[in-house]
């Protein structure tokens, strides 16, 4: 098993909260990581149709035994939650239930409702890219400082990597943990996950529509997000595209960046930048099946980018902290393509897929820091190379570093 940055922070939840609820898309490995995590627990998943009816027809009797105990997929039976409320009233012993669900818009309103100050709430990604190299956690908000220099057989390893065959490849659990074919396995996650589940809970009547409608929004990952026009396009009308666009980002399959409000300029663009978050996902929906076409591919740097905001959301996931994560644009075209904001001040990153980097690559950051009004300094550009060096102020890394893990950097190219 693949050891997840999250472990640490369940573990704690379940020693100060008598539930702990763990979600996140599916397959992304909640069962298997609880089911580590608390080996002692009696498990239930509630995926099986006779345990189903069972807890359903006699919830008392079926949560009554008083041992500590995982309810998986939750959201398919969350009437229990209620009765497990009347349970941890009268004993609120930590960690006595350890609840999963991956529908996290039935998930999260039945816990809102019911178990609102009774527990932790946990998200768990698909695998970042340090979980799957054995490196340690780290904390965006220092990306732009540093941190402690990797080995150096990990900086060989990480080095020999192929971008596009990563990115290709996606992130997900399964793929990895079996070998699976990444094109295929993808396939089914689409049709069972965000064509049923996502289909489900959204009631979409055009199965067709609702397919076209993804496909369109993926071909529109790391730009501005125009609705209307996607709505347009996809023949369907603006309120439900608006409401299918929810689904996509309460279900963890893509989420929206805000522009920064801080106002260094006037007439700011105010329409949020679209991500989908799991770069292989992206492939498979744009029909891009191998390394060699995603290099060659028009929105391999659209990729790219979406794939260094999905990294920084899967470390903001660890630390159990919401990915404070803003883009910047004025009307006249200048943009950071992400910012950081941690509260006492903004790190602009620019993302960049060429292996090279020219010395006007730094330009846009440059330019945002010479802003009059804007008090910050510094920024990084994370590039599709191999390189980790200081450019004019600013930090550049590699793909692979885009986790803020660093190398002994090497002295910028002549």
């Amino acid at each position: 098993m693949i050891a997840r940055h999250l472990t640490p922070a369940l573990k704690r939840a379940a020693e100060r909260y008598p539930v702990v609820t763990l979600t996140g898309p599916r397959q992304s490995g909640k069962t298997t990581l609880v089911r580590a995590v608390f080996s002692g627990h009696r498990y239930t998943s509630l995926e099986a149709p006779d345990v189903r009816a069972r807890a359903l027809s006699d919830p008392r009797g079926f949560l009554a035994r008083g041992d500590p105990v995982i309810l998986d997929e939750i959201q398919r039976a969350p009437e229990l939650l209620s009765y497990v409320q009347g349970l941890v009233d009268e004993d609120p012993r930590p960690g006595r239930f350890i609840v999963t669900g991956s529908q996290n818009i039935l998930l999260m309103k039945a816990v809102s409702q019911t178990l609102a100050g009774r527990t932790a709430l946990l998200l768990l990604p698909p695998f970042s890219l340090a979980e799957l190299h054995g490196l340690p956690p780290w904390d965006p908000r220092e990306l732009d400082r540093g941190s402690a220099a990797l080995p150096a057989n990990a900086i060989a390893r990480l080095s020999d990597m192929d971008l596009w065959e990563a990115l290709v490849t996606g992130f997900y659990p399964p793929v990895h943990d079996r070998g699976l074919s990444a094109s295929e396995w993808m396939g089914d996650y689409f049709r069972t996950y965000v064509e049923r589940d996502l289909r489900e809970v959204t009631q979409v009547l055009d199965l067709g529509a609702f397919e076209t409608f993804v496909r369109l929004a993926a071909g529109r990952t790391a730009t501005e997000l125009n609705l209307s026009g996607l709505a347009s396009d996809a023949g369907i009308t603006h309120q439900t595209a608006r409401r299918w666009l929810t689904a996509l980002e309460i279900g963890y399959v893509a989420t929206t960046l805000p522009s920064h409000h801080a106002n260094y300029r006037k007439r700011l663009r105010k329409r949020p930048r679209l991500h989908f978050l799991d770069s292989g996902l992206v492939c498979y929906l744009l029909g891009i099946g191998d390394a060699a076409t995603l290099e060659r591919h028009p929105l391999r740097g659209a990729i790219f980018e979406s794939f260094v905001v999905a990294e920084l959301t899967k470390a903001f996931a660890a630390m159990r902290r919401d990915a404070p994560l803003f883009f910047w644009r004025d009307a006249t075209g200048h943009e950071i393509d992400i910012l950081i904001d941690t509260g006492n001040r903004q790190i602009p990153i620019e993302v960049k897929s060429g292996r090279t980097v020219p010395p006007d690559a730094v330009a846009g950051l440059r330019w945002w820091t010479a802003i009059p009004s804007n008090p910050n300094r510094g920024g990084v550009l994370v590039h599709g190379g191999t390189e980790s060096f200081d450019l004019s102020g600013f930090r550049v890394l590699p793909w692979f570093l885009a986790a803020g893990v660093d190398a002994d950097p090497p002295r910028p190219p002549a």
